[in-house]
């Protein structure tokens, strides 16, 4: 699908691509301008370049609902190596520890991985992006400064691990899936497992599987992309993130306003989609007071 909705405005719609291990966010989010047509693209949740997997990208009026959809939970697999440490906790760093893992048993590790669930205090690693007094704090890393970032509380819903496997250098492997709320750094979450076990640990391998309501299913590689560019339209994609609401015709009126609706009742906490009847996309509302107030209006 390309074109444009109004004048000079690309289609507005979502691309959930299947990125490919070796890219940055930022790459995928330059390529996917070209093959747009245009520079209004963005992205919902940055994914390191070792990591794969899905990231969603906003065309035109799209990008007005990143910053909403980057806030959804979020599934991973990931591949970790217990006893030895990284400078980054994965494995682009250099191995700064080593311990033998060999004895673990697999209860104990799923014991310490137990404990890492639920509401937790994580600290982020130190070469992730997170800005530290206006800069990024890997850039600060890599100048030579020691960063320390505190704690964040995070929710981490599921961490199931399968079986212990050999690894060099009296290293061990387990495969893991994860559920957790957004800001979680799964390495960093690694990190802390290798710590509780007294091994060490780092990631190996990265895959985000959903983020929201947009999964592995929907998602494409840029190669596929580059020869049939396709988005996900932007009333489909509402539906598809959020909690949705059809309206009748007069309370659609107000909405295309910005007007808030007070005797409008929201099924959920957080953003709403709202429809006009004839299923047009109006825009996102959330609960305020006994009714609702606007987010973000993308018509008028």
């Amino acid at each position: 699908m390309s074109g444009s909705s109004r004048a000079g405005e690309p289609t507005p719609g979502i691309v959930v691509v299947d990125k490919p291990a070796g890219w940055t966010s930022h790459d995928v989010v330059a390529r996917t301008r070209r093959l747009a047509g245009t520079r209004k693209v963005g992205h919902a949740g940055t994914l390191d370049p070792m990591a794969t997997g899905v990231l969603v990208l906003g065309v035109g009026r799209a990008t007005r609902l990143l910053g909403h959809v980057a806030g959804h939970d979020k599934d991973y697999t990931a591949t970790i190596r217990l006893g030895a440490s990284t400078t980054t906790d994965d494995a682009e760093g250099e191995v700064v520890a080593t311990a033998d893992a060999g004895g673990l048993a697999r209860s104990a590790v799923a014991e310490a991985a137990a404990a890492l669930t639920g509401d937790v205090d994580q600290v982020p690693s130190s070469v992730s992006a997170i800005k530290i007094d206006g800069q990024r704090s890997y850039a600060r890393v890599r100048s030579g400064e020691q960063v320390e970032i505190p704690a964040r509380r995070v929710h981490v819903e599921r961490f199931d691990l399968s079986e212990l496997r050999s690894a060099p250098d009296g290293c061990v492997d387990v495969d893991a899936v994860v559920t957790c709320s957004s800001g979680t750094y799964v390495r960093a979450l690694v990190r802390d497992l290798g710590a509780a076990l007294g091994v060490g640990g780092h990631l190996t391998a990265l895959r985000r599987t959903r983020v929201g309501g947009f999964t592995l299913e929907q998602a494409r590689t840029l190669d596929a992309l580059a020869e049939d560019f396709t988005l996900v339209p932007l009333a489909e994609a509402a539906r598809a993130a959020f909690p949705s609401v059809d309206l009748d015709a007069e309370p659609a009126r107000l909405v295309g306003h910005g007007r808030p609706l007070p005797q409008l009742e929201l099924p959920a906490h957080g953003p709403v989609a709202l429809f006009d009847p004839d299923g047009r996309f109006l825009a996102l509302y959330e609960r305020s007071g006994g009714g609702a107030r606007p987010i973000a209006v993308f018509i008028g």
